[in-house]
């Protein structure tokens, strides 16, 4: 069997807000700084922690998750990765035990050491406690390093590190910065455009890591990573091109996605709704998801964008519209304060902002050419008379997010991993 080596680590956490991306960052940033090529995942459905991660190590970030993606995708972008990476980091999702499938899962699946991330600054010897029950509670999972967050003082940091069982590698010691922190809203972090001082953050992190370990530098043990590939492309797109919405409005996009649609032979056009008044010219159109709430008023000021939108509708040419996509297709969008903002009514009925999660979760759609995967994460709702043409479903099997078609529109709160169904995805966008 053919191999491929490359130094990894899987970071992970006890919970949720621990530090994770943080720590990722910094220590993407790092390597990246000591002339490393580093290359960097996800584990599960994200789209902002990924544009923090691309910043700190100056390549796309991908995403890894058993179910949404499937264990051949991962497989394939992991060996892909090891031949020109020096550093291969792979951020967890939620707590290293939490979900099914988990980070574990994930670490376990390619064999992936972890280095766990606890905030310490409410406890002391507890530490070594958290850190032995995340070293011993799942078979198979080989954590091998820990990293203190929230560290107070030198002495703190010292406590933390006699609580260590051995076996268990000190990694360091972040203290709480409002400096290096990274602001957040609603859905998670602000996008990485918006954090206007995000490379100064970057550098500071990366500083106070190498000031508090000099493990942190040091590159981890190399993974066998063994052979792997992406299906041959198909050119069930060739020669179509694809306008894809993307400015502050609309950033929610897997790089893969981008990669699926080249690799069937798309000819990809960006545009901003929020700054362009014309669609380029092109066959169809993916509106993907993004923050449409926080700019309403801007794009229902931008009507002759709005109505080059309709006429391409009009024509009978395909739209793929996914949650803030679909948001700005209705005719009205309710922003949090209970402002209504006009868009594109193509559409009927609002999409209503609320302080209450709507979904959260992976889903599929069952098509004609079979299961497109995906996840579904939003706090608006929909309120329409159309009935739903389809109606995906969850991990499961319970009912999920309603798809609405009309024409050669298809929208839903569901947000697609392309690479799950290629087919599936080019029969929605080729005229």
């Amino acid at each position: 069997m053919v191999t491929r080596h490359c130094p990894t680590l899987l970071v992970a956490a006890p919970a949720s807000g621990q530090g994770k991306t943080t720590v990722t960052a910094a220590l993407a940033r790092l390597h990246r700084r000591a002339g490393r090529q580093v290359r960097v995942f996800k584990c599960g459905p994200d789209f902002l922690d990924p544009q923090i991660l691309a910043a700190a190590s100056g390549a796309p970030v991908h995403s890894l998750d058993l179910w949404m993606c499937g264990q051949e995708d991962g497989a394939a972008r992991l060996y892909a990765a090891a031949a020109e990476a020096d550093l291969i980091l792979v951020e967890g999702v939620m707590g290293l035990y939490d979900g099914a499938p988990s980070s574990a899962d994930i670490a376990r699946r390619f064999g992936l050491p972890v280095l766990a991330v606890i905030d310490a600054a409410a406890m002391a010897q507890t530490f070594g406690a958290v850190a032995h029950g995340l070293a011993t509670y799942g078979a198979g999972v080989n954590l091998t390093g820990v990293l203190a967050n929230g560290v107070g003082s030198p002495h703190h940091a010292d406590l933390l590190t006699a609580s260590l069982p051995s076996g268990i590698a000190w990694y360091g010691a972040l203290a709480r910065d409002a400096a290096t922190g990274l602001p957040e809203r609603h859905l998670g972090l602000l996008q990485a455009s918006e954090i206007t001082d995000l490379d100064q953050r970057l550098d500071r992190l990366a500083d106070a890591l190498a000031h508090g370990s000099a493990q942190a530098g040091q590159l981890p043990p190399a993974v066998s990573l063994a052979e792997a590939r992406l299906p041959e492309p198909t050119s069930l797109l060739g020669g179509i091109s694809v306008a894809v919405a993307r400015d502050a409005a609309f950033g929610f996009v897997y790089p893969a996605n981008l990669d699926c649609l080249t690799r069937l032979g798309a000819r990809l056009a960006f545009f901003s709704p929020l700054a362009d008044q014309a669609l380029p010219t092109c066959d169809a159109v993916w509106l993907p998801g993004g923050y449409p709430e926080l700019h309403a008023a801007q794009l229902s000021k931008n009507r002759r964008f709005l109505d080059a939108l309709r006429a391409h509708h009009a024509a009978g040419r395909p739209i793929l519209a996914e949650c803030g996509g679909m948001m700005a297709l209705f005719e009205t969008l309710t922003d949090i304060n209970g402002r209504a903002h006009a868009l594109a009514g193509l559409l009927p009925g609002t999409t209503v902002m609320q302080t209450r999660l709507g979904a959260l979760g992976g889903q599929a759609l069952a098509l004609p050419q079979g299961e497109l995967r995906g996840h579904a994460f939003h706090y608006s709702r929909a309120e329409t008379p159309l009935e739903p043409a389809l109606r995906a479903h969850t991990a499961d099997g319970r009912p999920g997010e309603a798809v609405y078609q009309t024409g050669r529109l298809t929208a839903s709160y569901l947000h697609a991993y392309f690479p799950s169904n290629p087919a599936a995805v080019a029969a929605l966008l080729r005229p």
